[in-house]
């Protein structure tokens, strides 16, 4: 009975690393960063992101309407690699206000946007992310943060061979 206890004592104890950390006695405030606020509208955009997820013919057939955006929101190694034909790159890193504003001033413009793990067959411009981490969520969720409402999102996954879409490299 006491090795079971021991035992028990040994898994609950804190990993070495923990005894090393100083106390949060104090919260570490910083107003640029509202992980509260993040969380809120995430969940709104969730909602909102079920009405707007297209099939490749939808996708294709809104790509061809007058003002509408193809945004690859890839790095811009990936995408001068392989992109769907006439998609315009702006890094997730690097949308802002001001990139933003600059690309797509009008945020009633449809926007379309697809991401790696829409695609098969080509892991290295289309590498694979853990589904979680897909970057059509984390693309979907700031577009909505910034106030738009209008994006459309490529819902299947597509083995590129198949595909519908058109490709181009910008190499």
């Amino acid at each position: 009975m006491k090795r079971i206890v021991l035992v028990v004592l040994a898994l609950a104890a804190p990993p070495s690393f923990a005894l090393a950390a100083p106390p949060v006695e104090v919260a570490i405030d910083n107003p640029a960063i509202d992980m509260n606020a993040h969380l809120r509208v995430s969940a709104e955009a969730a909602r909102h992101r079920e009405t707007h997820r297209l099939s490749e013919a939808d996708f294709i057939r809104m790509s061809r309407e007058p003002g509408v955006v193809v945004l690859d929101a890839r790095s811009r190694d990936k995408y001068d690699e392989l992109h769907v034909k006439g998609a315009v790159n702006l890094s997730f890193p690097d949308i802002a206000v001001e990139s933003l504003s600059r690309l797509i001033p009008d945020k009633d413009t449809p926007i379309l946007i697809y991401c790696n793990n829409n695609f098969t067959g080509n892991e290295s411009a289309f590498a694979s992310k853990v589904a979680s981490a897909s970057l059509n969520l984390s693309t979907f969720v700031t577009l909505y943060i910034y106030g738009y409402r209008n994006v459309w999102e490529l819902g299947p996954r597509i083995e590129l061979e198949k595909s519908q879409l058109e490709f181009e490299s910008s190499r």
